[in-house]
């Protein structure tokens, strides 16, 4: 009888490894990585975090009884916003600081006519990778959208205080597992191992720079309005 919900529950965080801010945020976590296995740990490292935050307030509202009101919650939700806008300016900076593009012009002969066409070439720069910490972090704020609805489906399914902590923990597992799978997969169009076409990995990253930076608004406009 156990069994099921068990399941259930990790599924339910796997696939709230996929919502649309964690998947922004860690697209423009992972394309500073060129290489998959240290996407993955990112991933790890995301979900910790997520699952941290999520447990520190559980303990609170679970263990201690303490009542955050929904009010505290929406500012929450309005740290994430900001915290989306603030990764993909950070992103951008860290493209345009490790990014060498060159632009010049090659003469071309066409019907005994010669024209100069312009071509546009990405290198990289020596840069220093970012340690795990990063991911860490944004999951601990990711950790706080969302947590109060998630902490009273994990208070009306308890028996018991550590029924409730331990669905929590569940819970967790199954968003590390998701966010590793995620980090996974978006890291592929990164690795130098398997594209290695500068240029359209400058556009993607430019593109889910652009959609976190506009998402993050989403969010904060959302909360300021609602």
């Amino acid at each position: 009888m156990f069994t099921f919900p068990l399941l259930l529950t990790i599924y339910a965080g796997f696939i709230h490894a996929f919502e649309a801010d964690h998947l922004l945020a860690v697209s423009n976590i992972v394309s500073q990585r060129d290489n998959i296995r240290l996407s993955l740990k990112d991933g790890i490292f995301w979900g910790l975090g997520h699952t941290s935050t999520i447990f520190l307030i559980g303990v609170l509202m679970i263990v201690f009884k303490a009542g955050i009101s929904d009010q505290y919650f929406r500012y929450f939700e309005l740290l994430v916003g900001a915290m989306l806008i603030a990764l993909a300016i950070y992103r951008m900076f860290i493209f345009f600081k490790t990014k060498k593009v060159v632009i010049h012009a090659h003469p071309h002969h066409h019907a005994g006519e010669q024209h100069n066409h312009l071509h546009v070439h990405v290198g990289d720069k020596a840069v220093h990778q970012h340690k795990h910490s990063l991911a860490y972090g944004v999951g601990l704020m990711h950790g706080l959208a969302g947590s109060g609805a998630l902490i009273l489906i994990a208070m009306s399914q308890m028996k018991s205080p550590i029924d409730g902590l331990i669905y929590l923990v569940v819970f967790g597992v199954g968003c590390i597992v998701g966010m590793l799978v995620a980090a996974g997969l978006f890291s592929i169009p990164f690795s130098k191992k398997i594209i290695q076409a500068q240029t359209l990995q400058s556009i993607l990253i430019i593109a889910t720079s652009l959609l976190c930076f506009l998402y993050g608004g989403k969010v904060i406009y959302d909360n300021l309005v609602a």
